[in-house]
């Protein structure tokens, strides 16, 4: 049996139990220890790596052999502290940071927790996610929220994070021209923190008009429309540093595709920088060489590291509006959460899907 809160309530999480297979069954829940807090989750956003997982039982190297809990963007309300606890009190709203690092390798004692090898994160195997009533987790990981920033912008602190970590990587700021390949909600939180970072302009690359309107309506100066074949590679990349109209410094392939990536960096301007956001495909064929010539420097993200607290001052000033970005919300029964996975994976308006609990 579940465990029972405050209420006398089960405990109940969505479990991914096999391809396309969630079930909305009892989640027991470990011991809360003295640094801890027991949460319960109102706003849970649905990521794309949650559609892989249900898709495929696999997102890149990570693989489901056995059921697991899913979801991992989310923000709730504290129920209960630890013994320990003095940051925060029952009744306290709170956005989750998902990954809790051993803070002992040298990664997280040289303050890259992201990179930790010990990390265990959220709805990635063999760790439970957060799409249930309640949740444990460490109370340095819950970030309490102000008040004018809802539950709902609280989970889109995840996926935000991401665009952060990456405008940080690439020192992103008021003289950095961007350009953004993919319009998808990394592509647009991309851009949302690039603008926030003081980038004066962001141009936007899709294949789809429907998301290039919205980048645009999110405050892209310009939207370029490309094809997906690789041979139109040369004339697009003309497009965009003419839509761009100054050189670009910053690329951003938030796709993952040899495509993508090779159009950012041959639009790149000599000593610029291309970042890839998230994971894309495993293996890319892409013109290096040249870019190495132009001493184009390639990087790379993996989650983020101590951006709640950024992430939050932003949505508390408005500097970054994120509730846009939530076009589709769902209750918590087995045929909405089943639905609600169908909308997000059906690529079609859906940008974010967000459970309210």
């Amino acid at each position: 049996m579940g465990k029972r809160g405050d209420g006398g309530e089960e405990n109940m999480a969505a479990w991914l139990v096999g391809v396309n297979n969630l079930k909305i069954q009892p989640f027991k829940l470990p011991p809360l220890g003295p640094h801890d807090v027991r949460v319960r989750m109102k706003a849970v956003g649905i990521c794309g790596s949650d559609v892989h997982y249900l898709k495929t039982m696999r997102c890149a190297h990570f693989v489901v052999k056995e059921p697991m809990v899913i979801g991992h963007e989310c923000a709730g309300v504290i129920e209960e502290v630890g013994s320990e606890v003095a940051s925060l009190v029952a009744g306290d709203r709170v956005a989750l940071e998902p990954g809790i690092s051993c803070m002992r390798c040298k990664h997280c004692k040289g303050g890259r927790y992201n990179l930790c090898p010990e990390m265990k994160f959220f709805a990635t195997p063999p760790v439970h996610g957060s799409l249930a009533n309640q949740i444990i987790h460490p109370a340095d990981l819950c970030f309490k929220l102000p008040d004018n920033v809802s539950l709902e912008e609280g989970a889109m602190c995840e996926p935000l994070s991401v665009g952060i970590h990456a405008c940080r990587r690439a020192v992103v700021g008021p003289e950095t021209s961007v350009l953004i390949m993919g319009a998808g909600p990394i592509g647009l939180v991309t851009m949302l923190s690039a603008r926030a970072f003081g980038s004066p302009r962001i141009i936007v690359v899709d294949i789809d008009d429907h998301r290039l309107s919205v980048a645009k309506s999110l405050g892209a100066d310009g939207v370029v429309k490309v094809s997906t074949n690789n041979q139109d590679v040369d004339e697009e990349v003309t497009k965009i540093q003419y839509a761009m109209g100054t050189e670009i410094d910053v690329s951003f392939d938030c796709a993952g595709f040899s495509k993508t990536m090779s159009t950012a960096l041959n639009a790149t301007r000599a000593g610029g920088k291309v970042c890839l956001v998230g994971m894309g495909h495993n293996e890319l064929t892409i013109p290096l060489t040249p870019a190495s010539a132009r001493e184009v420097d390639v990087i790379g993200i993996f989650r983020y590291k101590d951006t709640w607290p950024l992430c939050l001052e932003f949505l508390r000033t408005g500097k970054i509006d994120v509730k846009p970005l939530i076009t589709h919300r769902y209750g918590f029964s087995q045929k909405e959460v089943e639905e609600a996975f169908e909308m997000s994976a059906s690529g079609s308006t859906a940008i974010k899907v967000m459970f309210n609990l």
